[in-house]
């Protein structure tokens, strides 16, 4: 299946995992179909932009019954690509970077973290709360071309953070999702994604009523 542009914006793909989301609930409840204005009513969403969405990748309706949960569950899958699971790494073993790899939403759904890495000698060889070895940064490149890895999450200090993201793709990651509070230059080929907590609490604090 594919999309009718190649121009499809994050906008739209992160609409996906939301949609995807909704559906697993409503399958876990027994539901097999569902509307657009009834997967907008119970979820808060928009059913004209449900509408729009899904239209880009294809037709999963049908006119009076609305969509097959089961059906419409596997084809958004299928277009975020994860019905082959996906190796991740994660480059900080600090507090965040520990919680990300023992964090069950990182090790299911298409997702698999094979290794974390941090340069302390008094956390190297060491394990994290659920049992995930720490091993030293140096090994990222050995470590990416075994797992064939797709995904590298930056948590590290901001001024580590640039570093460890050219590593990240001179071996070979092509996508990287950082929380390091740090801007980070883009590479061709890539795609960068950041979160950055304390922005998004500095905007929380812009909207909030004195």
């Amino acid at each position: 299946m594919s999309a009718k542009t190649a121009n499809i914006s994050e906008a739209t793909v992160t609409r996906l995992s939301i949609y995807l989301r909704c559906l697993q609930t409503l399958e876990k409840e027994g539901r097999q179909t569902v509307s657009s204005q009834e997967l907008a009513r119970q979820f808060h969403l928009n059913s004209a932009q449900i509408r729009k969405d899904l239209a880009y990748f294809g037709a999963f309706g049908t006119r009076g019954v609305g969509y097959c949960i089961a059906n419409l569950k596997d084809q958004i899958i299928k277009l975020l690509k994860l019905n082959k699971e996906k190796a991740v790494v994660i480059v900080g073993a600090g507090h965040l970077g520990q919680a990300l790899a023992d964090f069950q939403g990182f090790n299911s759904g298409g997702f698999r973290v094979v290794a974390l890495f941090d340069i302390d000698p008094a956390k190297v060889g060491k394990k994290t709360a659920k049992g995930k070895s720490i091993l030293h940064a140096k090994r990222i490149p050995e470590i990416a071309k075994k797992h064939n890895v797709a995904i590298g999450i930056i948590a590290v200090r901001p001024q580590s953070a640039q570093a460890i993201y050219d590593t990240l793709l001179k071996a070979g990651v092509k996508g990287v999702l950082t929380f390091a509070p740090a801007q980070i230059k883009e590479k061709p080929l890539t795609k960068l994604r950041a979160v950055d907590l304390k922005i998004n609490l500095e905007t929380l604090s812009f909207f909030l009523r004195s």
